[in-house]
């Protein structure tokens, strides 16, 4: 399985980030051919080492890095990552990170 983790600090407007994030960017990155699941932190998020300053966690998974790159060409993959920078235009305040996973 594959994962690409989003790791938001906290935004300005957090009425505005939120509305947009569950209300827009959700619905539409789960129309992304292949993609298995998306979950999102839910509560306080503890921060045991680094930049204490995380809002939210988002998470989609797929079967492996191929799907995930296919998903993201496709326009509904296109329009996903486009959409993101209306709602966190600066990337200083979004960590992404794409990896393939094996269990040990």
């Amino acid at each position: 399985m594959a994962g690409l983790v989003a790791i938001y600090k906290k935004p300005a407007d957090v009425e505005a980030f939120e509305k947009h994030y569950f209300g827009t960017h959700i619905p539409l990155a789960k129309t992304m051919p292949g993609i298995r699941r998306y979950e999102v932190s839910s509560g306080l998020i503890s921060v045991l080492a680094g930049p204490t300053d995380v809002y939210l966690i988002g998470t989609v998974y797929f079967d492996d890095l191929e799907a995930m790159e296919k998903a993201f060409a496709s326009p509904e993959g296109r329009a996903t990552a486009a959409d993101r920078q209306l709602y966190a235009p600066d990337d200083t305040g979004v960590q992404i990170f794409a990896f393939d996973t094996r269990e040990v």
